[in-house]
């Protein structure tokens, strides 16, 4: 008898660990913020705010290869999926920065766009810490994390959790923005956590 595991293709995700160049060049984007972001989140994270990516440097090093080399390493794109007859160039249509402070959450939501990405900058808690207390008990494996939910081949819900710890600083996930993911709250702590996110869209009004 011969057994063979059939793995049906799917679409997946990146984890990027970023190098201190892109690491300061994003800090110094944060240090000059253009306007308020908070009334579009999904959550109630109290703090948000429209940054902008200096001289294109983290879009030229990190996102474009990284999108190229999404459509070689999962063989499709989104791209294909939108009904436009022209070669359009993608670009990053908005980046901004999050301040969550504890009891803070973002809901199960997904972006507008191509791709999207987050970047954890500071992470203040450590989710082997946040799982021991006492609020922790009907939700220790969801507390202070990050998660990507979606279905299985037979429609169940299913997902992948991201474990919070200053570990995850520097660490970019770089996923399709149709992606469904939640952000939970974390607990007795007096510190921000912060990260970025952002999305990359076609820009239709240039054609290549």
């Amino acid at each position: 008898m011969k057994i063979k595991a059939i793995h049906p293709q799917n679409l997946g995700w990146y984890e990027i660990k970023l190098d201190e160049v892109h690491m300061k060049h994003l800090w110094d984007c944060i240090k000059n913020p253009v306007s308020n972001h908070k009334p579009k989140l999904a959550g109630n994270i109290s703090k948000s705010q429209l940054i902008v990516d200096k001289n294109n440097f983290f879009f030229d090093k990190v996102l474009l290869p990284a999108c190229y080399r999404y459509v070689n390493d999962f063989k499709t794109i989104p791209v294909k999926q939108l009904p436009v007859s022209e070669r359009h160039e993608i670009y990053l249509s908005s980046m901004w920065v999050n301040y969550q402070k504890q009891t803070e959450f973002n809901p199960r939501h997904n972006h507008t766009g191509i791709y999207s990405f987050v970047v954890w900058m500071k992470i203040p808690t450590n989710f082997e810490d946040q799982r021991k207390l006492k609020i922790a008990e009907s939700s220790s494996s969801m507390i202070s994390n990050f998660c990507f939910d979606y279905k299985n081949m037979l429609g169940h819900e299913t997902g992948s959790v991201y474990k919070m710890s200053p570990e995850m600083e520097g660490i970019m996930l770089f996923f399709p923005s149709e992606l469904n993911h939640a952000v939970y709250p974390f607990y007795n702590c007096d510190e921000e956590r912060i990260s970025i996110s952002g999305n990359l869209m076609l820009d239709t009004r240039v054609c290549v």
